[in-house]
């Protein structure tokens, strides 16, 4: 088999019956389904959605993204083996801890495929909801440059590179690009302050100032609930990042939030080796490994870091080749990290596009 082969990395282009654009993020690409499929896949499957819900098939892909870049690997190797299936069973599994522990549905209402969900549209909320039990990071580099604060949130002085905080952070940023809203630029990914958000909760999307204590008081719960099991897997969770959205109830009275993306993959969060920092040390365990390989193998890491030098970025990203033994290590450290916090093994993937398509045969959607 020929390294091109090992990793699915184009989602786009595949013959699924779908209306307007095919959607196509960092990792995922998304089927909106026509509104006549859709009725009739929730009656055949017996999906309990409200009438009239509209479906997607949503596509994970082996690519890698980085410092806002999708990177290419040598020798025709366009991704990370193993990396979209890790992810995917990553977060079924926290997905049906939280509803097991009675926080909040998601967006899943069947996964056909390790490479494959089936999901409801949801009205998302215009903040990603960042958790933070440690100081690494961006939020570190600010600190050290002398911020003091974060979001809004006074840090004390002292504070060393790693250390862990002393209560759990929550600090939003934007989802997308946002206008009119005093004191928020209008970028994407820029932090926003409680207060801001709560003083234009319908700017961001929000029904109600009660829903936004709401999201908080999910990202909070699930962030425990995913930190307490890996720690029982020898991993410490560092710090994470979970969306929302509002979907409409089945009985048709009123909308419940929900989480949707992912939540507590190695892709959304840090992961560090829990015995090496009881040593003193820090193991990345998640795509901040990738990053760390990145910014030690370009000419110049502040391209990378720097969101002021973002044309030098894209060009960098446009012709370096990330070595094959460094995209398989990062297969080896997705693969390995999913089993020890899901408890499982992860699926092997022969033929992912046939694979893909045969999983959508009964829902007579394949063109």
């Amino acid at each position: 088999m020929s390294l091109s082969n090992l990793a699915i990395a184009k989602t786009d282009d595949l013959p699924i019956r779908h209306e307007g654009d095919v959607h196509s993020g960092k990792v995922r690409s998304v089927y909106w389904l026509t509104m006549e499929d859709s009725a009739r896949i929730i009656e055949q499957r017996g999906y309990q959605v409200s009438p009239g819900t509209q479906l997607a098939v949503m596509v994970i892909s082996d690519r890698i993204s980085a410092y806002e870049i999708i990177w290419q690997g040598e020798d025709g190797l366009q991704g990370v083996p193993g990396k979209g299936a890790s992810l995917n069973a990553t977060a079924l599994h926290w997905f049906e801890e939280f509803e097991k522990a009675g926080l909040a549905g998601n967006h899943i209402l069947e996964s056909p495929h390790p490479l494959v969900w089936i999901v409801q549209k949801a009205q998302p909320v215009m903040v990603e909801g960042i958790a933070r039990q440690y100081i690494t990071g961006s939020m570190w580099r600010s600190y050290a440059n002398g911020g003091r604060e974060i979001c809004g949130i006074p840090l004390p002085d002292g504070l060393e590179n790693g250390q862990k905080l002393d209560e759990l952070l929550i600090t939003p940023s934007t989802k997308g690009i946002l206008s009119g809203i005093p004191g928020v630029p209008e970028k994407d990914d820029v932090d926003v302050t409680r207060d801001q958000i709560l003083d234009n909760y319908q700017a961001f999307e929000f029904h109600s100032p009660e829903d936004v204590s709401h999201y908080e008081k999910l990202l909070a719960e699930g962030f425990n609930i995913i930190a307490d099991q890996a720690d029982e897997a020898g991993q410490l969770l560092v710090d994470t990042k979970f969306e929302f959205g509002y979907i409409p109830n089945p009985s048709g009275d009123g909308h419940s939030m929900i989480y949707i993306d992912e939540v507590g993959t190695l892709d959304s969060s840090r992961f560090w080796d829990k015995d090496a920092y009881a040593d003193g040390n820090i193991v990345e365990n998640s795509k901040e490994m990738f990053r760390k390989f990145l910014c030690d193998a370009v000419p110049e890491a502040d391209v990378l870091l720097n969101k002021e030098r973002m044309e030098e970025r894209v060009e960098l990203g446009n012709s370096f080749k990330v070595p094959v033994e460094a995209l398989m290590a990062t297969s080896e450290l997705y693969k390995k990290t999913a089993e020890q916090l899901t408890g499982k093994p992860m699926p092997e993937i022969n033929n992912a596009r046939q694979e893909i398509l045969d999983s959508l045969s009964d829902f007579g959607i394949v063109d």
